[in-house]
């Protein structure tokens, strides 16, 4: 995301893996949310016509099944989580101690 984006978007995004199934075929399915700060970086991480998203997904995959072993299923949504960065509870559904940050 990181490399597509640039300095589009500040360092203001997570990703919040919601769902990791095995499916019978062999496909690890994988859901992840990428989490912005506002509105406008969420039109920014999907692009014109949602480019943008499968781009990141494109480059994305083969990461994750070079990690996992493993053909994957990957399907990303963008959520819009107001200021995440500055709320406890947030950083530390991301895994973020809040004093560190």
């Amino acid at each position: 995301m990181f490399e597509l984006t640039r300095e589009e978007i500040p360092h203001s995004v997570a990703v919040n893996i919601t769902d990791m199934i095995p499916r019978e075929n062999g496909v690890l399915y994988v859901g992840a949310a990428i989490c912005v700060e506002r509105d406008s970086q969420k039109g920014i991480i999907i692009g014109k016509g949602g480019a943008m998203l499968k781009q990141i997904g494109s480059l994305a995959r083969p990461e994750l099944e070079n990690i996992f072993g493993d053909k994957i299923f990957l399907e990303l949504r963008v959520k819009v989580k107001k200021d995440w960065r500055n709320d406890d509870n947030m950083l530390k559904n991301f895994g973020y101690d809040s004093k560190e940050v």
